[in-house]
């Protein structure tokens, strides 16, 4: 698995722990798609539309339901180191290579057939059309789309629409990405994909009908050890127990471990670069690379 893939993976658990730091109940594992309570799509949280922007880049603060804002800007300086070490971990590891294991369900590859691979094209032309705009990324901004934690520094940030995100929970529209995907350049953004979500319950034939499954793999985040309460920093250790990093795989055993168990985290997802050339860079799971095989 790509560092990308892995920074991403470390950031939705960082997530996890800010809310559950800030007293937010656990993600539900609840397969109960109709409630507008939990965040649809990537399934992280409650919807908010009432964020304030950043006045300077239109940031969002943070994700509705998962405010590390606090963490920042508290009194309390042990939180503040809390959240100063998770975002300089998240950063170091930009560099390594971490293979998620157990931790990461991808949907397997089908045979190719003609026409999957024209209505995969379909999709990516369409999709092309659609952020065509967004290649400023205040426009993206302007049009509803929100950047997930901007003040983790990570090299890839998601732009994400909450409207699209429950869309995706009751139909497929090219046209309207869940997230938007930049590389961050200082103060810039560069547009190099989207990512479409579709709900956990879905099964692979399910999937398939909204992206080929012989062009496309989705992933979902399986398996997650929550360690005990105010054992968060555990997750970041070398030989890690705990986390989409960690030995921890299972229910018995994370139980055995006093952690909280969360068989699935988030929704389905699948990214995609449609300025790329080749069809397996543009169904790569990250930037650069390939399919997971």
């Amino acid at each position: 698995m790509g560092r990308r893939v892995a920074i991403f993976l470390v950031f939705c658990v960082l997530m996890f722990v800010a809310g559950r730091a800030q007293g937010q109940q656990p993600i539900s594992d609840s397969h109960h798609d109709s409630s507008v309570q939990n965040m649809k799509g990537m399934d992280h949280s409650q919807m908010n539309r009432s964020q304030k922007n950043d006045s300077k880049t239109g940031d969002s603060q943070s994700m509705p339901g998962m405010d590390m804002s606090k963490s920042d800007s508290s009194s309390d300086p042990s939180q503040r180191a809390g959240a100063e070490e998770m975002g300089h971990t998240m950063s170091s590891m930009s560099s390594k290579h971490m293979d998620m294991g157990p931790h990461m369900k991808m949907t397997a590859l089908r045979s190719a057939t003609a026409d999957d691979q024209k209505r995969a094209e379909e999709i990516v032309a369409d999709l092309r059309g659609a952020i065509e705009k967004y290649k400023d990324f205040k426009v993206a901004l302007a049009d509803g789309f929100q950047i997930f934690q901007p003040q983790i520094p990570t090299p890839m940030k998601h732009f994400t629409n909450y409207g699209y995100a429950f869309e995706a929970e009751y139909k497929f529209n090219a046209l309207h990405p869940t997230s938007l995907l930049y590389e961050k350049h200082g103060d810039d953004y560069k547009l190099v994909g989207a990512m479409y979500t579709a709900p956990k319950r879905f099964t692979e034939d399910q999937l398939n009908e909204r992206i080929p499954l012989s062009v496309a793999q989705w992933h979902e985040h399986v398996n997650l050890c929550m360690p005990p309460k105010g054992q968060e920093r555990a997750m970041f250790t070398r030989n890690a127990r705990f986390g989409l990093a960690g030995s921890i795989s299972t229910q018995a055993e994370c139980e055995a471990a006093g952690g909280t168990f969360r068989p699935i985290i988030f929704n389905w997802m699948v990214h995609v670069y449609p300025y790329e050339k080749k069809s397996e860079e543009i169904w790569a799971v990250e930037h650069g690379g390939g399919l997971s095989h």
